[in-house]
């Protein structure tokens, strides 16, 4: 990833969907680059599932932890500073 990056993954299975989720997922997952949250995928209760990229939010249609995983990957493949 690079000196200064990280990716941080949390992935809970809960008894309950989060509000605004329609699975039993709560999970954030993100990457930091030089200590500032460049890409994370979340789902916030209250906001369902999204995806930051910087300051942008997206909508996010969760289909598995694995293909979350695999999105995540994906993205930070394509990340490019702004």
């Amino acid at each position: 990833m690079g000196e200064g990056c990280f990716a941080e993954i949390l992935i809970w299975r809960v008894p309950s969907p989060v509000p605004g989720s329609a699975h039993i997922f709560k999970y954030s997952l993100a990457f930091v680059v030089d200590g500032v949250c460049a890409l994370r995928f979340d789902n916030e209760a209250g906001k369902g599932d999204h995806l930051h990229v910087g300051a942008i939010e997206k909508p996010y249609t969760f289909l598995g932890a694995d293909r979350l995983m695999k999105d995540f990957w994906m993205e930070i493949d394509g990340w490019r500073p702004a």
